[in-house]
């Protein structure tokens, strides 16, 4: 069946056990899931914006005024992406244990606080200072993911999670248009000295995202059924009211049970109670008035006992995170977004070097067209990952995102071994190479909700974190490679291909485990 653009904006049909919507409201923010959507991708857009708002100026202007070096520039952009990755691995069993959108508030105000106070910076050691506390607001992307992945069921979560992480990291190319924007203004129309507007320019993301978090606390839940802290009575109350025959359902602890454990789960004849699992919830009068989905006996069993996240301890945390399957996120992811993030701060300067005629502005714009070609790449990937999972499952979501980072990694290479110094051939590769890249993104977190969904903030958290990881190491490449980026993008393509290829013989989800399929 085709695409209904009345999703839209319609209220959706809704899971009746989690109510988790299977469609995105995503221009109807007065309906509760197209709220949600919006303040997922919203929050992180403009905390990828101050995040990333010291690489517009500060290869010139604040360089200048701090007197800051080529490797003075590497170092803080180094410290900026290990404050993340910290941030993130905390930030996934926070998810898990508070609930994602405190933990997104969290990050938000916590990062705000050292942006307003960007002013003060007079030195290298307070720049350094600085943008590590500032990195906190790149942790928000974890519960941007995890609360994203609460409130949408498996049938467009991908598509739901590539669009509020897209949606989000096209903050980083804006944020190349906003901070030189807000900065010549206030030298042209209030004749502030460039020491003076630089520094005043950083108020706005802080007066933004303060009211953002404060927005998300007033006027979203935690999750679909009300309460993090309730969670797991609602929906064994849902389970009650929407009538399993013949089964004790305990959806406290079992969510590390054998396939085929409980009864039914095989999709056979549950032979305890004799009853088929091709057993509606729409057989009660009235069932389905409120836009809830049919669903059987199996799929109720299959949430409830392996989908309800459950509170982190380091005994059951261990396992998932030593997992293959969490590799296999983190190694791709380090790959994807690590290139996305290495790339995205040093794209400006390598354009200067190869087309001098560019100059700051022109290289910064150019180089700003990288992030926001996430608005479109990022969800294509998610979205094409959905339609391929009707079809095959999660081993095609699986191949979907080696794939296309192998392709990646071709087009990395190409970059590098020709070093364009024509204009119209580096745009058109850089583009080609940054819609796989980015849809590898978009990919990545379309398979994370299958992978150990009981602990999902913490595989969301380990794959974040791997990103960030992967930003630092290429962003040190770089930085030892000094000016010459095409070397390192060769590196970085054939690190991508070879890193995918080990990882493509690993199962997409544990054998045994009960949800997430």
């Amino acid at each position: 069946m085709g695409f209904d653009i009345t999703t839209l904006w319609k209220a959706p049909e809704v899971n009746p056990v989690n109510r988790k919507a299977r469609s995105i409201p995503g221009l109807n923010p007065l309906n509760l899931y197209g709220r949600v959507f919006f303040f997922s991708w919203f929050g992180f857009f403009v905390a990828f914006w101050s995040w990333y708002a010291f690489p517009p100026l500060l290869s010139e202007t604040i360089a200048k005024d701090l007197g800051l070096s080529k490797t003075d520039v590497a170092n803080s952009n180094i410290v900026s992406l290990c404050a993340t990755l910290l941030v993130r691995l905390i930030a996934g069993p926070s998810c898990d244990r508070f609930g994602p959108r405190y933990t997104f508030v969290g990050c938000l105000l916590a990062g705000a606080i050292p942006t307003a106070l960007a002013g003060a910076v007079t030195n290298i050691q307070g720049l350094l200072a600085l943008r590590f506390f500032i990195g906190i607001l790149g942790g928000s992307f974890v519960p941007c993911q995890v609360w994203s992945t609460g409130f949408f069921d498996k049938n467009i979560v991908g598509t739901a999670n590539a669009l509020t992480g897209g949606f989000g990291n096209a903050g980083g190319g804006i944020t190349y248009f906003f901070m030189p924007a807000i900065f010549e203004s206030l030298v042209r129309t209030q004749h502030l000295s460039a020491h003076v507007a630089w520094r005043i320019t950083f108020i706005v993301p802080f007066i933004v995202i303060t009211a953002t978090g404060i927005a998300m606390l007033l006027l979203c839940p935690d999750t679909p059924t009300g309460k993090w802290s309730e969670r797991h009575l609602a929906i064994k109350n849902n389970i009650t009211s929407h009538v399993i025959t013949g089964v004790a359902v305990d959806i406290t602890d079992r969510t590390t049970e054998k396939q085929g454990s409980s009864p039914g789960l095989d999709g056979k004849p549950d032979k305890t109670s004799g009853k088929s699992n091709d057993y509606y919830t729409t057989d009660k009068p009235g069932a389905g008035d409120d836009g809830e989905a049919q669903i059987t006996q199996q799929h109720v069993l299959d949430i409830a006992c392996g989908e309800i996240v459950q509170k982190p301890s380091f005994k059951e945390a261990l396992p998932v995170i030593l997992s293959l399957q969490t590799l296999v996120m983190c190694g791709t992811y380090f790959c994807s977004f690590g290139a996305e993030l290495a790339i995205n701060s040093i794209l400006g300067s390598y354009y200067i070097k190869n087309f001098e005629d560019l100059g700051q502005s022109g290289s910064g714009r150019w180089a700003a067209m990288f992030g926001l070609l996430n608005i479109f790449f990022r969800p294509a990937g998610g979205f094409i990952s959905d339609m391929i999972y009707r079809y095959t499952g999660v081993w095609g979501k699986k191949f979907w995102i080696h794939g296309v980072a192998i392709v990646t990694g071709a087009f990395l290479i190409t970059i590098g071994m020709i070093d364009p110094h024509s204009k119209a051939t580096m745009m058109a590769l850089i583009a080609g190479m940054a819609f796989f890249l980015e849809a590898g993104n978009g990919a990545n977190f379309s398979l994370v909700p299958h992978v150990h969904p009981h602990a999902n903030g913490i595989v969301s958290g380990c794959t974040g974190a791997a990103g960030n990881l992967g930003g630092v190491i290429f962003a040190i490449l770089f930085r030892t490679e000094k000016t010459d980026y095409a070397r390192t993008f060769w590196i970085i393509g054939v690190m991508t291909i070879g890193i995918n290829l080990a990882l493509s013989w690993i199962k997409p989800i544990p054998k045994g485990q009960v949800g997430g399929r």
